[in-house]
Formats: C-alpha cells, sequence, structure tokens
C-alpha cells in the first residue's frame, strides 16, 4: 500500500489504485451555468430529465453586458449594480457533458441580454469522501 497526502489529507492505496491515480486522465468536466434565479427551477427539471443525478446551487450577484438595472423603492429611484443570478455547479462524465449544456440552454433562454452564462472546465479528480472511490464512481 502506497500513502498519498492530497491536499493534507493522507490515503492508503493499492499499488493499481496508486498508478490509476497517478496516471489518470480528465474524463470529467465541471459545469458552471450563471442563470436567472426565476429559472431555477426549470433548469433543474430539465437537467434531471436529461439523467443529470447532482448539483450545486449558489446564489450569487454580479453584472455583464447587462450592467445592472434601476429600480423604485418608497417612491426613489436607485441604480442595482449587481443583479441577483444563480449559479449552478454540476460535476460529470465527458459523455453526459452535451446532454446537460443542451438542457441548460433550452430551459434558462429567455432570448434577452442577461440570460447567462455557461463555463466549462476540466476535473482531474473527484474523490467520495464516505467510501474513498475515485473518478467517475465517485460522481
Amino acid at each position: 500500500m502506497k500513502r498519498i497526502i492530497i491536499r493534507g489529507c493522507s490515503a492508503e492505496l493499492s499499488a493499481e489504485q496508486f498508478l490509476l491515480f497517478k496516471y489518470r486522465r480528465a474524463n470529467m468536466k465541471k459545469v458552471e451555468a450563471i442563470i436567472r434565479t426565476h429559472k431555477l427551477d426549470d433548469v433543474k427539471s430539465a437537467l434531471v430529465e436529461a439523467g443529470i443525478e447532482g448539483m450545486t446551487v449558489v446564489e450569487v450577484r454580479g453584472f455583464g453586458r447587462q450592467k445592472g438595472h434601476t429600480e423604485m423603492y418608497r417612491g426613489t429611484e436607485y441604480a442595482v449594480d449587481f443583479v441577483p443570478k444563480a449559479k449552478l455547479e454540476i460535476i460529470l462524465a465527458d459523455e453526459k457533458l452535451q446532454e446537460a449544456i443542451d438542457a441548460v440552454l433550452q430551459a434558462a433562454q429567455t432570448g434577452n441580454v442577461g440570460d447567462g452564462k455557461i463555463f466549462v472546465s476540466d476535473i482531474t479528480e473527484s474523490i467520495r469522501i464516505r467510501t474513498g472511490e475515485m473518478g467517475d464512481d465517485a460522481i
């Protein structure tokens, strides 16, 4: 058994697990989608229908081309520079990437400025804390 340390945590791996860990190529992706908050339920439903099994959602605020907007409160107009959005983070196998992107696009799109963005990046490793499973088995 080899002992490895990942970000301060140590684990015992067999020689086969260690070689798989050391020479593994990225076969997972991280999809980050920033969408309108009122589209969150639609997007979640579309992803579940597409077979996506898990996601993390964070409430965020920001601006892009729409550069905020103005609102009225008690007769006074004021600028809202940072627009509230929902950010979804989804880790999935490469094979499910296009399905996830299509689901988000179809469910989140209104055709107006401010619909959001989708970012895709490689994930080199995933480890399930409870069991120690690695890679696709952990997602």
